[in-house]
């Protein structure tokens, strides 16, 4: 059986689980949630492996999430193993090239991968982000620069923001 290594990620004010595959990380899971929504998450999608907790097979991952969160680090370099439609995978890509610092609105996207009249899918498949922080959907806001859906919460979203343009 294939194992999945997880941890509960503990770093300041902030508290999630996070799981690897033997390739890479497949999942960031939202502060404060608990291990059950991490579980039913793996058990979709990787219904024929192991969760095995191994805080040493994450170090890789968790040390650029805590120099991120501190303000050294703007991009990751950390490999990851994330499973989508085609769809989904060209929406986390375009994601993966939006600048530390800097917002695109939900068509901005639809527009990058060629598909301007896609918002409303662009926009679930965000949602379906399985490793928050680390492809930044956070960066994506409202055409009117509003603040909308963020599967770590509002709260999240805007401290994650704020984090990469100095605001306090």
């Amino acid at each position: 059986m294939n194992k999945l290594y997880w941890m509960h990620f503990v770093h300041n004010e902030w508290q999630f689980y996070i799981v690897a595959t033997e390739i890479g990380l497949c999942y960031v899971g939202s502060p404060g949630k608990s291990y059950e929504e991490m579980e039913v998450w793996v058990k979709k999608r990787f219904p024929k492996h192991e969760l095995v907790e191994n805080h040493e097979a994450l170090t890789p991952y968790t040390n650029e999430i805590k120099e991120y969160l501190d303000g050294l680090r703007h991009e990751f370099t950390i490999q990851m193993d994330v499973k989508g439609t085609a769809f989904q995978l060209a929406i986390w890509d375009a994601l993966r090239n939006i600048p530390y610092g800097e917002k695109k609105s939900y068509s901005e996207i639809a527009e990058l991968i060629n598909n301007p009249t896609a918002i409303r899918a662009v926009g679930t498949a965000i949602g379906a982000n399985p490793v928050l922080i680390t492809i930044p959907c956070h960066r994506v806001i409202g055409k009117n620069g509003a603040l909308s859906g963020y599967r770590g919460g509002l709260e999240m979203k805007e401290t994650l923001l704020k984090l990469e343009t100095g605001e306090e």
